[in-house]
């Protein structure tokens, strides 16, 4: 005859749902020293750029060929867009491995995660926090460098259009609504970095181990993408689609590669972060 299992006693009032609320982890990580210097590392490379262009002259005045680079100068659109083109290869790889590589395995070094989980925190719970909190972050971040690119090149070149280095332009309007398309699809297509980080995360108590390991592999995937024997192959690199934004900037939108390129960075993102939360889930937590 069967019988019925124990009951689990729990502490009155406990939920599980409502343990190390999101909020309270952001307010965690926003007081952090990391996340401050970051902030203020993406707020002065405008002033950066503005600096550089004021002290070297006119871009393109050295170059046969017209990119985007080249139309910086003419509005605090093109600005904006420059700053993006500039720091989406490697600038923004940087905060989105740190948010999402060094939020568990930091409280792994600190000797607090099991005390955390102890508290008791469910495991699933506390990544899903730490991982809301990292993506937030480090969206935040890809949206603090263009706006403060917009205004730094607002008061420098004025307010006006987004003048195409294949000619033609943009309205204001327009262009802000393409730049919106642009940081949201630098930030799908940078889902891979930020799960990979977060994977290592949960293998390592060495934060700067799943940071760097992170980074390394996205530049390696980037190298990768230079060899042009790969053929084919290269399409099922997210790196092979990390520019696939620039078709915002042109007169006619095109979706195609945004939308292949999101596919292939969404697909491993999902992949690494259910590898995550499964070998978490099962990990012998001693630190």
């Amino acid at each position: 005859m069967s019988t019925l299992a124990e009951p689990v006693e729990v502490a009155a009032g406990y939920r599980a749902g409502r343990t190390l609320p999101i909020r309270v982890e952001l307010v965690r990580q926003l007081k952090r020293r990391r996340t401050l210097v970051m902030g203020g590392i993406l707020f002065a490379l405008p002033f950066v750029l503005l600096i550089a262009f004021q002290v070297g002259g006119e871009p393109g005045g050295r170059n046969q060929g017209v990119n985007l680079m080249d139309t910086a100068t003419l509005s605090g659109a093109n600005f904006a867009a420059v700053n993006l083109f500039a720091s989406a290869g490697f600038l923004l790889v940087v905060p989105v491995a740190l948010f999402c590589g060094d939020t568990v395995a930091s409280e792994a070094s600190w000797s607090s995660l099991r005390y955390l989980l102890a508290a008791p925190v469910p495991r699933a719970r506390l990544l899903w926090s730490k991982l809301v909190v990292g993506l937030g972050l480090s969206l935040a971040a890809m949206v603090l460098l263009p706006l403060v690119a917009l205004a730094v090149g607002t008061v420098a070149y004025g307010w006006g259009p987004l003048e195409l280095p294949t000619g033609g332009s943009l309205a204001a309007g327009t262009a802000a609504q393409r730049l919106v398309i642009t940081v949201a699809y630098i930030f799908v297509s940078q889902l891979i970095t930020a799960a990979l980080a977060f994977w290592l995360s949960t293998r390592t108590d060495a934060p700067l181990g799943a940071v760097g390991g992170a980074v390394g592999l996205t530049i390696v995937g980037n190298v990768l993408d230079q060899v042009t024997a790969l053929g084919d192959w290269r399409d099922f690199l997210p790196a092979h689609w990390q520019y696939a934004w620039l078709d915002a900037v042109r007169p006619q939108l095109e979706w195609s590669d945004m939308i292949q390129g999101a596919s292939v960075s969404v697909t491993y993102a999902l992949v690494l972060f259910a590898l995550a939360f499964r070998g978490f889930a099962r990990k012998d937590v001693v630190s």
